[in-house]
């Protein structure tokens, strides 16, 4: 009897730790740094791990060695629990997608009412595979951009006095 009620109490424990968790424990995959797949080196996104209901990311793309686009991207969480993806390409102005799935290996980010993309896609595939994808209509056509990535080291960090 005394271990079984042990067990039960170490399942209820684990069961309110899981249930107490931040929604985007479950985005910790997304972390790292991310190679893209074909593209110049130094091109992919780097994402920080989860800290005050908040990850950071940022994109660039280089071509002939040169940036020819950039990305600010931030996922936190609303007051409500909803998972929001905040982006700014390129010095544009900013705009905000609301997550509609959310599992242990994909993010599904919304927002019908932006012009393109209505939808921002992440994709984990084990152990090394990030398959993002931005989709949506433009003038009533289906338009769909994969961008394939590869978990990479992340640059170091030169040491100053």
């Amino acid at each position: 009897m005394r271990k079984t009620l042990m067990m039960l109490a170490a399942y209820v424990t684990m069961a309110m730790a899981g249930a107490q968790a931040a929604p985007l424990d479950q985005l910790a995959w997304l972390s790292g740094c991310w190679s893209a797949d074909g593209g110049e080196p130094g091109s992919g996104e780097q994402w920080t791990v989860q800290a005050g209901d908040s990850m950071m990311g940022m994109s660039r793309t280089l071509k002939g060695g040169k940036v020819a686009n950039y990305e600010f991207m931030r996922i936190t969480t609303a007051n409500d629990g909803a998972v929001i993806f905040h982006a700014q390409p390129s010095g544009q102005a900013g705009d905000s997608f609301t997550a509609s799935t959310l599992t242990a290996t994909e993010v599904v980010f919304e927002n019908p009412g932006h012009d393109f993309p209505q939808r921002v896609i992440y994709r984990f595939e084990a152990p090394s595979r990030l398959r993002a994808a931005i989709e949506g209509t433009v003038q009533g056509k289906t338009k769909r951009i994969d961008f394939p990535m590869t978990r990479a080291a992340c640059p170091g960090q030169v040491q100053t006095r």
